[in-house]
């Protein structure tokens, strides 16, 4: 079993940054890509950042500049340092993580999700 949790959301002002975290734990033989989503009130789900296993990144178009995605494969954890936060960043952002089990099994397992609220 794979368990993913989340960590850093919070209320900023606009202009403001947050950092988000991403533990995964339990029967893991390889972690590959490492991802942070967002859903908005009344819009889907959407990629925000994720990071191969090697450390290449790719960014939606509107997070370019702003946002920056790492990982520390040896605690299986990714961040997002957002900065230059606005009010349409607002949104429940969830964490994703793919990989093998102890069993060799594949496995894609998702966050709870924390808030992350832009607003004066």
């Amino acid at each position: 079993q794979v368990r993913v949790v989340e960590s850093g959301g919070g209320l900023v002002q606009p202009g403001g940054s947050l950092r988000l975290s991403c533990a995964a734990s339990g029967s893991i033989f390889r972690v590959n890509v490492m991802g942070w989503y967002r859903q908005a009130p009344g819009k889907q789900r959407e990629l925000v950042a994720a990071i191969t296993d090697i450390g290449s990144p790719n960014y939606a178009d509107s997070v370019k500049g702003r946002f920056t995605i790492s990982r520390d494969n040896a605690k299986k954890m990714v961040y997002l340092q957002m900065l230059s936060l606005k009010p349409e960043d607002t949104a429940v952002y969830y964490c994703n993580v793919d990989g093998l089990t102890t069993n060799l099994v594949r496995f894609d397992s998702w966050g709870q999700g924390t808030q992350v609220t832009v607003s004066s």
